[in-house]
């Protein structure tokens, strides 16, 4: 019998694994923040139950215990991890099979380097610190029923270059020797369905085969689009928020042998190129006629 997926946090990666997977499940469900997100789901193939991090749908505990894998996408809040926080006792208690996605981006600044997922994490209170924490809290609740799968930074349908170049808030922002790590949202799906068949617990890095930097990316769509790319500002004097400033703060290269070798996984789009190339045939970036 197909599986019954449950799944905390159904943002958009995991609502993009839900609608080109869906056959393979009896009976799927998951989260939503607000009232207003899960009436926007009424034509999705599933069950949203609300759950905003205080409260939290009676449901949830009878489809923890029935559920054959979950799937968790819920980042940590600075105290603790809201799942395991509200649900930790029932997920021990359960038989799931766990898949939790994780982020590329708890890894140290290795300067360019090519790591792997045996490099150095952060261990910190800073927000990778903090995902590396929970990441250790999964596992010591889960053992080896978790898979942890750390992206890279996703793209995708209605989340791309040229969405970013046609409403004025993509920028070239040049800081030397940089480069990004990032995924096409159809290869994290295709991880996700891997790893939930894979027989033992593990860390996969899930990103595409050519670290590269961010104006380029930037420069190629504007290519596609035919538009003149927004000009080069210097990284050192750029306005950028803190936050958008932080993510430069690392710079490695990241592997996805893991991925490929163990999870038997063939990418779709093995690089930026690759997969604006298929967004842009399919119609990104084009104007409505």
């Amino acid at each position: 019998m197909p599986k019954r997926l449950l799944v905390f946090g159904l943002g958009y990666s995991c609502l993009h694994f839900i609608r080109m997977h869906a056959a393979a499940f009896s009976g799927i469900g998951g989260t939503v923040r607000t009232e207003e997100r899960r009436v926007s789901l009424a034509d999705e193939p599933l069950d949203p139950f609300l759950f905003d991090g205080a409260y939290a749908d009676p449901a949830l505990d009878q489809r923890i215990a029935r559920a054959d894998l979950i799937l968790v996408s819920v980042p940590p809040e600075k105290n603790d991890d809201p799942v395991l926080a509200q649900f930790g006792e029932q997920i021990a208690r359960s038989t799931a099979r766990v898949i939790y996605l994780s982020t590329v981006g708890v890894y140290t600044d290795h300067a360019g380097a090519w790591i792997d997922e045996t490099a150095a994490v952060a261990h910190d209170d800073s927000r990778r610190g903090r995902r590396v924490y929970a990441e250790t809290e999964w596992q010591r609740t889960c053992g080896d029923r978790l898979r942890i799968l750390r992206l890279a930074g996703i793209y995708g349908p209605d989340r791309n270059a040229f969405i970013n170049l046609a409403n004025g808030r993509a920028h070239r922002i040049v800081k030397r020797d940089q480069v990004f790590n990032r995924i096409h949202v159809d290869d994290i799906a295709q991880a996700i369905a891997a790893v939930a068949e894979h027989p033992r617990a593990g860390i996969w890095n899930v990103c595409d085969d050519e670290p590269a930097p961010p104006q380029d990316v930037i420069t190629y769509a504007a290519d596609l689009m035919q538009i003149p790319p927004p000009p080069e500002q210097a990284f050192e004097t750029a306005d950028l928020s803190p936050m958008a400033r932080s993510f430069y703060a690392s710079n490695n290269r990241i592997s996805n042998a893991r991925l490929k070798n163990e999870l038997g996984i063939s990418l779709r789009h093995p690089n930026y190129r690759s997969g604006l190339d298929a967004l842009w045939n399919g119609g990104a970036g084009r104007p409505l006629s």
